[in-house]
């Protein structure tokens, strides 16, 4: 698993070893920089990265990609997924696809014993004005990848409980070799759009994505009067060495404020305060829910006041998230 430190993790600057020559070499778009991002758990996060980085690096030298995952609890909004980001030419991007699929694949089933599904799903994100090129003119597309893969591929609604949320989620369902085979189709159509690498340098952040209500649940936010800060940033090495660079910005308090819909704040709280006091062990903020009666203003809302670094209260509010979309589900 990671290491504390290992917080943000990225490919080395100095370009990685190029990989085996592309699979079809009369082929543009196969040596086109471009990029592909998708989620993993924050649990699988550990296993891609490995010990000192040497898994990452590792599959970097094989496939010639760079490979980048966001943040330790810097999740993908409305979920508790991290962001792996791979970038180069299109095949060195299958290659380290291939590579981390099959190792997720494998633990998986070390894990759940020789009956488990060979079936697996993986979340591609994708920039919501890319989409339609996938989908194609009457679904054209997107069916004439299900048929050449025989995978099952699903993309979201745009979110619109997120607010400036631009991207949508790909969900491919199927054997390795049919994932692989749709995200072959998939990213050849992606690398054909210009503006699709336009969001190559975009930040792993969704920081600037404000949460605007869950399931009819009103959800309020109130924006801290300090900027976020810049990220902290881990680089490996060859020989997986890390060299930290951090902000100190990042430790600062900051404080927000939401309002959860009274209801559920017992959920929140958990017996005894219990989940309110794994949140913030989990995630190193302080967080303070008001009496009963003090509401945010003009709702019956409950102020739940966030208290820490900005990853910190990031981290808070996602796992508050989830506590409410839990209670809005049942």
């Amino acid at each position: 698993m990671e290491s504390p430190e290992s917080a943000y993790v990225s490919s080395p600057e100095v370009p990685p070893k190029r990989s085996s020559p592309p699979r079809s070499p009369t082929s543009d778009f196969m040596e086109k920089s471009t990029y592909i991002r998708f989620l993993v758990s924050n649990a699988a996060a550990g296993s891609v990265i490995g010990k000192g980085g040497s898994t990452i690096n590792d599959f970097q030298s094989q496939s010639g990609a760079r490979i980048q995952l966001s943040r330790n609890h810097e999740f993908f909004p409305g979920t508790s997924d991290r962001i792996i980001m791979i970038s180069g030419a299109t095949n060195e991007i299958i290659k380290a696809m291939e590579l981390i699929l099959a190792k997720l694949l494998s633990e998986m089933h070390t894990e759940d014993g020789d009956e488990a599904d060979p079936r697996s799903k993986v979340r591609l994100i994708v920039p919501n004005s890319s989409c339609g090129g996938i989908i194609g003119k009457g679904g054209s597309t997107i069916k004439s990848f299900i048929e050449d893969s025989q995978a099952s591929i699903k993309i979201s609604p745009q979110d619109n409980n997120y607010l400036g949320l631009t991207d949508r989620l790909v969900t491919l369902m199927g054997s390795l070799e049919e994932q692989m085979r749709a995200i072959d189709l998939i990213l050849s159509k992606l690398t054909e759009d210009p503006h699709y690498t336009q969001f190559m340098n975009a930040p792993f952040s969704y920081a600037g994505v404000f949460f605007s209500g869950f399931h009819g649940i009103p959800y309020t936010y109130v924006l801290p009067s300090v900027p976020t800060a810049a990220y902290n940033s881990m680089n490996y090495g060859p020989n997986g060495a890390g060299g930290k660079f951090q902000n100190n910005k990042e430790d600062r308090s900051n404080s927000v404020t939401i309002g959860v819909a009274d209801e559920h704040i017992g959920l929140v709280v958990g017996r005894g305060g219990r989940n309110i006091m794994d949140i913030s062990q989990a995630s190193g903020a302080r967080i303070k829910i008001s009496d009963r009666g003090d509401f945010m203003s003009g709702t019956t809302d409950r102020k739940v006041t966030i208290t820490g670094s900005q990853r910190a209260i990031r981290a808070a509010e996602s796992m508050i998230m989830q506590k409410v979309a839990s209670a809005s589900e049942r």
